[in-house]
């Protein structure tokens, strides 16, 4: 049974809020999303969002629209706080929910945020789910539409890039990181300049450690992640799904986060200090006493705009120094 008020086993740092949040969800949940089936699960994903996040963001363009995939089109959504910019970078962002649930709703608010923080053309892709489409069709779509982003931005939404930002939260995480990696075998027609992942997921391998520590009681669980390993179908190993076994070397200047009541904190720090290894330019950052899927919590607990700040400004910083 999934516990998300009970904190246990852990001497780790709570916030309040974190800790309140994970009280009122014990009562709300009364089935937890690993016992769904993935269409009651993403139903159930989405509608969350207006229980414990924030409102979106103001901005002067949302816009969806298409483009061509492997197997057939892929949804998109166009954000942007001015409706004329001049030349520059645009985020790609992909979303979290293990590659099973998640759409462009359920991370509509932070894209509405990052959007109006940065200042930057950010464009959100709905990417094809597990179990319908397994692994690699989520890395396969996600790397589609970049490329049609990268040649296309300028007939299509009006606006010229010159870098690309792939960013993205858990699964979302790992799929920038794969994009990045995939980008910098095969250039696409604009250059990755830099990249954000978000508590990801790299390693489906992963034991001990913060994956025991935090297996219940703080959102995402074991059950959870076994629950979308079985549905994703990845093969271990394989960079394109286990992406801390890739090229880190050619990786592109990282801002990464990571929670620290998170199931997933130790992989992210073990992806970030290997990109340091490789001589990689890495901002990292540490969300101490908060869980897994902070971006999209805000309103539940709302110490977590701080922590989506603090994105937004290593960013700033990290696209200052290129």
């Amino acid at each position: 049974m999934q516990q998300y008020g009970e904190v246990r086993m852990t001497t780790a740092f709570v916030r309040p809020d974190t800790q309140a949040m994970l009280a009122m969800l014990e009562q709300a949940m009364e089935v937890p999303m690993n016992e769904m089936e993935p269409a009651a699960a993403r139903e159930v994903y989405v509608g969350m969002r207006f229980l414990v996040d924030a409102e979106p963001t103001e901005l002067a363009v949302v816009k969806d629209l298409t483009c061509p995939g492997p197997a057939g089109d892929i949804k998109l959504r166009y954000y942007d706080k001015r409706e004329n910019r001049e030349k520059g970078p645009a985020i790609i962002f992909y979303h979290g929910g293990g590659f099973v649930i998640g759409d462009l709703e359920s991370h509509h608010p932070y894209c509405t945020e990052m959007a109006a923080q940065m200042d930057l053309p950010l464009i959100a892709v709905d990417y094809r789910l597990a179990p319908e489409a397994p692994f690699p069709a989520a890395p396969d779509d996600c790397e589609a539409a970049t490329r049609w982003i990268a040649e296309n931005a300028k007939s299509a939404l009006g606006i010229e890039i010159d870098g690309l930002i792939p960013c993205g939260d858990s699964a979302g995480g790992n799929l920038a990181i794969v994009v990045a990696q995939d980008l910098a075998k095969k250039n696409a027609a604009t250059p990755v300049i830099a990249q954000v992942p978000i508590y990801p997921a790299v390693d489906s391998t992963a034991a001990g450690g913060s994956m025991d520590e935090f297996a219940e009681g703080f959102l995402l669980t074991k059950d959870s992640m076994d629950y979308f390993h079985k549905h994703y179908a990845g093969v271990a190993g394989d960079a394109r799904c286990d992406p801390i076994h890739g090229d880190l070397a050619n990786s592109p200047p990282t801002v990464l986060i990571t929670g620290g009541l998170d199931p997933l904190r130790d992989q992210g720090r073990s992806y970030a200090a290997k990109l340091v290894e490789a001589g990689v330019p890495v901002t990292f950052m540490e969300a101490k006493g908060n869980v897994h899927g902070l971006i999209c919590l805000r309103k539940g607990i709302p110490s977590s705009q701080q922590d989506v700040d603090g994105i937004c400004n290593a960013l700033k910083a990290t696209l200052a120094a290129l």
